[in-house]
């Protein structure tokens, strides 16, 4: 068995160092990228494995095989945005901490049940997210739905007005655009943040994103745009922290706990067959749920919190296609996690968009049905048999 399991391995590398300045270079690179991004192996182990086996090559090699030179990968993972948004009636959004270079850093999640997509930026601010779902836009737009939400969110009306009067309303990069707010004399730090994201929101919906687009989040105040729907589970979690200070407080809390499940499961059979009856019924017992006083005071305060999120958590009531909870974001981006833990922070820009666009191309891969593994073989060869994953989106998509 032994034997037979060395043979195969050394057809599949051709066991020595030839392979790494041959035509079939890609049967080495397939495998390395196929242990590292897929199987989360180190890159020291790969080197140790290879070197094992009789191919002859330095850890800068190793590094370089890795990370560099992904253009090809880099475009097609760029192209998986736009294409699911093209496709999707909503998103599950997500975010986590991703180092890099020695500074805090975040990565961001976006994806259903068609793609996945992972961007490392160094913020996760409101702004950071509206840049990156322009996917790969990047103007500045004033449209009504721009002006709709700087109003929204307070700007002053002699600003609104100015902006909207203004004979220029598209910029086209964020050097245009702070040279038309300096222009106008707008410069106290509020009133930019909030020109800024009504600009972006006005270049995303520009660029095609529906207004209708659900994003369904953890309640994170950088998602918070659209229609914004909130996972019921992680509002569970709001009273699972709470701590009872006696056996009779935490019988109320167990009951309200009980009655939010079994909402919850009402709110399932809704998605299943809505009517206009039953979705009144809902929203008049989600009422008697969280407005209920209780001799427990913490309590009372987390659910006049939930209370102030009904929009967000009654969307599926409007829109039941969208789903509950925020799950599938959760286990994807874990995946994101496990290597971050495995393999540490990364250095240099090259590396973190490596981990990006690998990421976002397995998970992709994935969910469309399609070998991971074949599908390095057919990008890294000449074949070019499978078809451009964002195609796979939009025929996936149109399926029954």
């Amino acid at each position: 068995m032994d034997f037979v399991f060395r043979r195969n391995i050394y057809t599949i590398l051709e066991g020595n160092y030839l392979l790494l300045r041959s035509p079939n270079f890609y049967v080495t690179k397939r495998f390395t990228l196929y242990q590292y991004y897929q199987c989360q192996v180190t890159q020291p182990l790969i080197l140790e494995q290879l070197l094992e086996w009789g191919v002859q090559i330095s850890s800068g090699e190793l590094s370089h095989l890795l990370i560099e030179n992904k253009e090809l990968f880099h475009r097609e993972k760029d192209a998986l945005l736009a294409a699911g948004l093209q496709v999707s009636g909503y998103i599950n959004v997500d975010d986590t901490g991703a180092r890099h270079d020695g500074k805090n850093g975040y990565c961001t999640y976006i994806g259903n049940e068609f793609f996945a997509w992972f961007e490392s930026t160094n913020s996760k601010s409101r702004i950071n997210f509206l840049e990156i779902l322009r996917a790969g836009h990047k103007d500045y737009v004033i449209n009504p739905e721009a002006l709709e939400y700087m109003e929204q969110q307070r700007l002053p009306q002699s600003w609104l007005s100015t902006l909207a009067a203004h004979d220029q309303k598209v910029f086209a990069d964020l050097s245009a655009w702070q040279s038309h707010l300096e222009g106008l004399a707008i410069v106290n730090h509020r009133h930019i943040k909030i020109a800024t994201e009504g600009a972006l929101l006005g270049s995303v919906l520009h660029h095609g994103v529906p207004k209708d687009l659900g994003v369904v989040s953890d309640d994170a105040g950088q998602f918070n745009i659209l229609q914004h729907g909130l996972c019921w589970v992680h509002a569970d979690r709001t009273l699972n922290k709470l701590m009872p200070p006696d056996e009779e407080k935490s019988k109320i809390l167990e009951s309200i706990r009980d009655q939010i499940w079994k909402f919850y499961h009402q709110l399932k059979e809704y998605k299943k067959s809505p009517t206009p009856e039953f979705k009144s019924q809902l929203e008049k017992r989600f009422d008697e749920i969280f407005t209920q006083k209780t001799d427990y005071q913490m309590l009372n305060l987390a659910l006049k919190r939930l209370y102030e999120n009904k929009e967000g958590l009654l969307l599926v009531l409007d829109r039941p296609e969208i789903p509950l909870h925020n799950n599938l974001s959760e286990n994807d981006i874990r995946e994101y996690v496990k290597k971050r833990k495995i393999s540490g922070s990364t250095r240099s820009d090259a590396g973190r968009r490596a981990r990006d666009t690998f990421t976002s191309l397995k998970k992709t891969c994935r969910k469309l049905g399609v070998s991971f593994w074949d599908y390095l073989q057919d990008r890294l060869s000449p074949k070019n048999i499978i078809a451009p994953l964002p195609e796979l989106i939009l025929k996936c998509a149109k399926a029954p």
